[in-house]
């Protein structure tokens, strides 16, 4: 099948206050299949967020991408020109920010919201508009739609606010969308719930996703395949058995990063909850070597020499490793 979004040697650097430049992103390569939910994990400052951005090139205005490729239904992001950017931003491809309070406008009606993307993708007439954002409300908010489009983003919970997001994301139909941390100010509970909700959109309208979180455990029975990102770097890419069985030392450092209770488990408090030594920052990545090798408990001396291939380990299973080299 082929793949609705093809990412090639993603290189994504910002520069800092005093005009040096650092990378975020160092030869990121993925590729996306039609109604496939990838999820990607990673601490903060891994380059998730810069990634969500880059694909659609939203990024902030000291970021640049210096080079590779975003092929998106066989066109390069790229190259396209900017109204070409503007008709498929929103309307193909749907980001997802992770604070509906600072994406939602605070003076308009969640509805309202709704029908404004609409409206800017080519839907025309009000009568149809108001139609098309009804029927949104009706499939993200099945028992109080009406009330929920008739709300101000204050008047509603986070979760609420969160489906408001999800609801203006699916407006158009789009192919892909990109939600980054889309949980990440939920309680427990409520993750749950709009984990359901994108599993509902992906089997009614087949839409692709990239899932982007810093919790392994929201991942499990969610996405098809995982990707792991450590200092900008792909370190493990594989179907959803890598969160059973991961491989790289980062990602199972992750895995004893959450904790035992996650599930239901009633002794969760009876142990203390681990964490990773030493410091994520870029400034923190060692110039030369694998960038992980100063906070890893398996390093060799080659990890402080080079940087590790992206290796295969099995069938569609891929890690960035010295301990799997030949």
């Amino acid at each position: 099948m082929a793949s609705v979004l093809e990412v090639q040697e993603l290189h994504v650097s910002y520069r800092d206050g005093e005009g040096e430049e650092r990378a975020a992103l160092a030869g990121v390569s993925f590729d996306l299949a039609p109604g496939e939910i990838l999820g990607v994990l990673g601490e903060s400052g891994s380059g998730k967020s810069t990634l969500a951005t880059a694909l659609v090139r939203l990024l902030a205005v000291n970021g640049q991408i210096t080079r590779g490729a975003v092929l998106f239904e066989g066109k390069n992001l790229l190259r396209a020109a900017p109204e070409e950017l503007r008709e498929i931003r929103g309307g193909r491809i749907s980001l997802i920010f992770q604070e509906p309070s600072l994406a939602l406008h605070p003076t308009m009606r969640a509805g309202e919201q709704v029908y404004q993307v609409l409206a800017a993708h080519g839907t025309s007439g009000k009568s149809a508009l108001r139609e098309k954002t009804r029927q949104i409300f009706a499939m993200v908010f099945p028992e109080e739609a009406e009330r929920i489009a008739r709300s101000y983003p204050h008047e509603l919970s986070g979760g609420q606010r969160q489906r408001v997001l999800i609801a203006q994301a699916v407006a158009c139909g789009p192919s892909v969308i990109l939600a980054d941390e889309p949980t990440a100010s939920l309680d427990p509970t409520t993750q749950m719930e709009i984990l359901g909700v994108f599993r509902t959109l992906r089997e009614k309208l087949g839409v692709a996703m990239i899932f982007i979180t810093h919790n392994p455990a929201l991942l499990a029975g969610f996405a098809d395949r995982v990707l792991v990102l450590y200092g900008g770097r792909v370190v493990e890419l594989g179907p959803a058995k890598v969160l059973g069985e991961p491989r790289h030392p980062y990602t199972k450092a992750l895995f004893q990063c959450v904790p035992a209770g996650f599930g239901g488990n009633g002794n969760a408090r009876k142990a203390r909850l681990p964490a990773i030594a030493g410091e994520s920052s870029v400034s923190a990545l060692p110039l030369k070597g694998c960038a992980y090798e100063p906070r890893c408990a398996e390093r060799m001396d080659v990890c402080r020499e080079r940087e590790p291939e992206l290796l295969s380990v099995n069938e569609g299973h891929s890690v960035s490793c010295f301990k799997y080299e030949k």
